[in-house]
């Protein structure tokens, strides 16, 4: 996780339903909270790490980065904000529904920043159609970022601080 010292404060399990090809499935997650530099910072991801027929598929570790001016909700972005986040958010839902190209590992939100995290399997192909779903959009501040991670070692990262 970026050598980032995770404090644990409290987590809540959810259940979202993520329709695949084969249809609905029930995944079960979870919602963690931390601190970072004195502020909040709230987690989300899949309690499940997915099998090695899909790991072994996806070695990019992906980061898509936003960062807003948090200082009036303690480091939280502001409401207008926010709903251009989730608004963004079904926008990088419909790549990751559309097919195995990539599987979002986590979100993170908090300290001024909100990270959209994804493993992925050819940064060229993500590219492609994640510009092709953005094309018609306004634009979003983020940076992209990827990092080799075959291993799954951030997500794997989260497991253990959270799930310990």
């Amino acid at each position: 996780m970026k050598n980032l010292f995770y404090i644990l404060i409290s987590f809540l399990p959810f259940s979202c339903t993520n329709t695949k090809k084969d249809g609905n499935e029930k995944l079960t997650g979870i919602i963690g909270e931390y601190y970072e530099n004195d502020l909040p910072v709230i987690v989300k991801f899949d309690s499940v790490m997915p099998d090695t027929t899909i790991t072994s598929k996806l070695p990019w570790f992906t980061v898509i980065s936003w960062k807003y001016d948090g200082s009036e909700r303690n480091g939280m972005p502001p409401e207008p904000i926010n709903a251009k986040m989730i608004e963004f958010e079904g926008e990088l839902d419909s790549i990751y529904n559309s097919n195995l190209i990539c599987k979002h590992a986590y979100n993170r939100t908090g300290n001024h920043l909100k990270e959209f995290n994804y493993y992925i399997a050819d940064r060229d192909e993500f590219m492609k159609q994640f510009n092709n779903v953005l094309q018609h959009k306004t634009h979003y501040p983020i940076e992209i970022s990827f990092y080799e991670d075959s291993a799954w070692v951030e997500q794997q990262t989260i497991f253990n601080d959270f799930l310990k």
